[in-house]
């Protein structure tokens, strides 16, 4: 098994963790902050939008299940890449598409993956994901973690995220983890 990670940012990461930890081959997603300047941000923090930060997830995965490919092209199906700084009613920096790569591998694949996100067209606009070497990733506080399988019926959760899971599950059906719904929540 070869462990890689990946660390993206789409919108509110709650909405990420939940559909990353389903798919076949990921082994552990995390909530945090990537890309900012401001050294152990707090929620409060970051929700400023003057950290720098984005709301991010960290996916530990086994690249021989999964692909870090693959999980980019999960990525760009599961947020909207063509907004600059929002994710629906989200709206700041916090919230914006970003891809923190580890690697020139990393780097090279998420243009790749760019690229033909947007010569199939299917947002109708062009990506405007960020692709930045990754600096460090804050693991966020421990409410956030499991925020969804914590809280199935808080709003947000109702409203939000248990339709994008809904969509989720039927679209990716095939390449989702059976155990995942079985996982320990912290």
């Amino acid at each position: 098994m070869a462990v890689e990670t990946a660390i993206l940012a789409g919108g509110c990461f709650w909405c990420l963790q939940p559909l990353f930890q389903e798919l076949k081959g990921v082994k552990n997603v995390e909530c945090g902050y990537s890309g900012g300047h401001v050294a152990n941000p707090t929620y409060e923090q970051v929700c400023t939008g003057t950290t720098g930060h984005a709301e991010s997830v960290r996916v530990e995965f086994d690249s021989s299940a999964i692909s870090f490919e693959e999980l980019l092209h999960v990525f760009f199906s599961i947020h909207d890449p063509t907004t600059i700084n929002r994710q629906g009613y989200d709206v700041g920096p916090q919230y914006r598409s970003a891809i923190f790569y580890e690697s020139d591998a990393q780097k090279a694949a998420a243009d790749r993956t760019i690229a033909e996100v947007n010569k199939e067209g299917s947002w109708g606009r062009p990506v405007v994901t960020e692709v930045t070497p990754f600096k460090t990733f804050y693991r966020a506080e421990g409410y956030h973690q499991h925020y969804f399988q914590k809280n199935p019926n808080a709003g947000y959760c109702v409203a939000i995220i248990a339709p994008k899971v809904s969509k989720f599950r039927k679209e990716f059906r095939e390449r989702l983890n059976v155990m995942a719904n079985m996982r320990r929540v912290e």
